[in-house]
């Protein structure tokens, strides 16, 4: 016998860790980081500084912007931060912005519009920390929205690039198992949708051959009482005719009894001539 109670608690554990790692998940957002300068020779630095000094001027307004967003990120007034890194982004398209534009999306729930900012970090960055990092926050981003398909694609991809992250693989893994338990899910809601329409045929065909047997019953009903109606009408003519014949015997019957008087009389008639005519013979 299955204990119940274990299965339930085995459940609650389960939602537990699941939610749990829900909430690690909403803050498991990977923050992009500069990569840095290690080996550059004199004239690459110098082509560097020229560079710099020549796009200061335009660029240092993005930069602002995306250092006032950051610190409102940080102060997780996300609708702020929002604003100055799409203001950072009308100033310059830069990866950072995307990047950072997408985790306050993300923050706010609004995951759609997150997902947009972390592809097109994966489609134009040329670092693979970059980009590994925006496949993550996409997996996350998936993960939450329960698309787990491309969750473990987008964490995946992200492995691809950094094969020894440890976060990642441990998202993968949730995910993984949460596709499976969704996929069982389904076949269990089809089963039950299987069933219930067979459950729904069987009924309708129960009724149809319900209603047959009514209808089939009616008519034997209308048939029976025709029946019996011509039976009583044939039974009421053969009484008529009986009576008729009744009738006629009795007719016949008065018919006889009038003749055989008839005949009285005229034998009658006969005796009394026969008698006068013996006794005027006697008187001569």
């Amino acid at each position: 016998m299955v204990d119940r109670s274990l299965n339930r608690n085995r459940n609650q554990n389960r939602n537990r860790k699941f939610a749990q790692f829900l909430a690690r998940l909403r803050l498991s957002l990977r923050y992009r980081q500069l990569p840095q300068i290690k080996h550059m020779n004199k004239l690459t630095l110098i082509l560097i500084f020229c560079l710099m000094s020549t796009l200061q001027s335009w660029a240092q307004p993005a930069h602002k912007l995306l250092r006032k967003g950051d610190k409102e990120y940080l102060k997780q007034d996300y609708a702020t931060a929002e604003e100055n890194y799409r203001k950072s982004l009308e100033e310059e398209r830069t990866e950072k912005g995307k990047y950072n534009l997408g985790n306050t999306l993300y923050q706010q729930d609004r995951y759609e519009e997150a997902l947009l900012q972390y592809e097109a970090v994966t489609q134009s960055s040329a670092d693979d920390a970059t980009k590994s990092k925006a496949y993550h926050n996409l997996g996350n981003a998936q993960f939450l929205k329960q698309d787990y398909e491309k969750s473990i694609d987008a964490y995946k991809n992200a492995l691809r690039l950094q094969p020894q992250d440890v976060d990642t693989k441990k998202n993968l893994s949730m995910a993984l198992r949460q596709m499976k338990m969704q996929q069982q899910q389904q076949q269990q809601q089809q089963q039950q949708s299987d069933e219930q329409n067979e459950d729904e045929q069987e009924n309708k065909e129960e009724q149809q051959q319900q209603e047959q047997q009514q209808e089939q019953e009616n008519e034997d009903q209308q048939q029976s009482e025709q029946e019996q109606s011509e039976d009583q009408e044939s039974q009421e003519e053969q009484q008529e005719n009986m009576e008729e014949k009744d009738l006629s015997k009795e007719e016949a019957s008065r018919l006889l009894e009038i003749m055989e008087d008839e005949e009285r009389k005229v034998q009658e008639k006969m005796r009394k001539a026969a008698s006068k005519k013996t006794k005027s013979e006697r008187d001569w």
